[in-house]
């Protein structure tokens, strides 16, 4: 008679499991009570019950998953039971854009956090159409696209400041790829000439006027380049121009499995 196959073990941690940042450090053994907008995500949308399972990050030690223990109306109280993995490293690039329409730089945040940048510079010159953020709404929304994407790490995200306040206090070791409108180096070809710490310096819709162009070439960081024969929004170019640099330099270089290139 053919052998009986065995059953299969319940995946662990379970692939539906609902993802959460908290604030509180995690460990092994660990309790505690979610509350307010989370509790309600958790027992309201995602319909938790006793015993099941949630995985939590703390931007400090990583990965965990949780089993949760009692599912009241306005909390969730939840135990660590192991962590998955650690905190992982972030490729050093910043991306500074300048700010946008709110719907518009919504999704800048929400691209460049999915696709890994470490930081989010919001920038302010002559032509932005804004010059104001809700810093704890962005955070929010960089938060929401962190869980989403199985990060482990938050990237940071700053209030926004004047361009020439940014170029005035420029690391000396950082590389500041500035996409151009008037031309530059393909970005490719830029970007593979660099492996250090890496900036992306994004305009407005109306583009940098002369003098804020002028300003950030005489930084010797500055590399002027392109990002293709057509006129990008500010939010592609944002999105393809961190693309770019991760498929050229960043971690889409790496196997995800062993970590080589």
């Amino acid at each position: 008679m053919p052998a009986t196959p065995r059953p299969r073990k319940p995946e662990w941690p379970p692939r539906s499991a609902p993802r959460l940042f908290v604030d509180t450090e995690l460990g092994q053994g660990r309790h505690l009570s979610i509350e307010g907008n989370q509790a309600h995500y958790l027992g309201k949308v995602m319909r938790i019950k006793t015993g099941d399972t949630v995985i939590l990050c703390d931007n400090m030690t990583g990965e965990w998953a949780a089993r949760a223990h009692e599912v009241a109306k306005r909390s969730v109280a939840l135990e660590v039971i192991e962590r998955l993995r650690p905190r992982e490293e972030v490729p050093d690039f910043w991306l500074c854009a300048a700010l946008l329409k709110k719907d518009r730089f919504d999704m800048v945040l929400e691209k460049a956090t999915e696709l890994g940048a470490a930081r989010i510079q919001p920038v302010i010159t002559r032509r932005c159409v804004a010059d104001k953020l809700n810093l704890d709404r962005a955070r929010s929304i960089v938060t929401e696209a962190a869980e989403q994407c199985a990060r482990t790490a938050l990237p940071e995200i700053f209030e926004p400041v004047k361009l020439d306040a940014l170029l005035a206090e420029w690391p000396q070791d950082r590389a500041l790829f500035f996409a151009d409108e008037l031309g530059g180096e393909p970005a490719v070809a830029g970007f593979s000439a660099h492996s250090g710490p890496a900036a992306l310096l994004i305009g407005p819709e109306g583009g940098f006027d002369q003098s804020e162009r002028e300003a950030i070439h005489s930084l010797h960081q500055a590399r002027a380049i392109t990002l293709g024969p057509r006129i990008l929004r500010g939010e592609t170019a944002a999105v393809a121009g961190t693309a770019l640099w991760m498929g050229t330099v960043g971690d889409w270089r790496k196997n995800a499995m062993t970590g080589r290139e």
